[in-house]
């Protein structure tokens, strides 16, 4: 991690899975760049306990494991991104920067609070959803996608609008890294009974419409 010291991040280090969950949880990291092959668990369970703990900051996971179906399922519990090994310095800085910029800046109009008419709101300059007075916790990733589609409320959003918006123009890494975050915010949507559904507009895109 020296190469991001050098590059001007404040780099903290984790010797194991127990020790890096607690660390993202009490710290709120910006980013957590997660080795899969840790000594203590697995680094699949380190990132689901990461965000059952209430980490809502970017995972990069980190890996040899480079079958899609292994991505897949790194995405599902949670991560952001996937780097499979080996891989350049220049590619993991490029990540980082695009995760941050993605975290850090809201995708909807900067300070808009859009609220449905279910009551479903989400404000972007807090990067916070509620449901009348209870918060739905959202990743990084899954606000930003939320974001964009309430703002586009019952019109279709094309997957290259998602990618583009959310994940940079110079996204590295596989469109289905879009379906697993749909799929994890349709189902904390639904868990929470927020009156709002994702619609897949096959070919096309998304549309966030009011369940009937």
């Amino acid at each position: 991690m020296r190469t991001l010291e050098r590059e001007g991040y404040e780099v903290s280090r984790a010797s194991g899975g127990a020790e890096a969950v607690s660390f993202a949880v009490d710290n709120d990291p910006a980013v957590v760049i997660l080795d899969l092959g840790l000594p203590d668990m697995d680094g699949l369970d380190v990132c689901r306990q990461m965000r059952s703990g209430g980490f809502e900051g970017g995972i990069i996971m980190v890996t040899a494991r480079a079958g899609e179906l292994d991505r897949v399922v790194g995405l599902d519990v949670g991560a952001d991104d996937y780097l499979a090994k080996p891989f350049g310095l220049a590619e993991l800085l490029a990540r980082v920067r695009a995760l941050l910029r993605r975290s850090g800046t809201p995708t909807a109009t900067d300070d808009t609070t859009v609220t449905t008419s279910s009551g479903l709101r989400i404000d972007a300059a807090s990067r916070r959803v509620h449901l009348n007075e209870r918060e739905i916790a959202l990743t990084a990733k899954e606000f930003d996608v939320l974001a964009v589609l309430a703002s586009n409320h019952d019109k279709v959003v094309p997957r290259e609008t998602l990618m583009n918006q959310v994940w940079d123009q110079n996204w590295y890494g596989s469109t289905k890294t879009l379906d697993v975050t749909i799929g994890r915010l349709r189902s904390k949507l639904e868990a929470a009974d927020a009156g709002e559904k994702v619609v897949a507009i096959r070919g096309v895109g998304f549309r966030l419409e009011t369940g009937t």
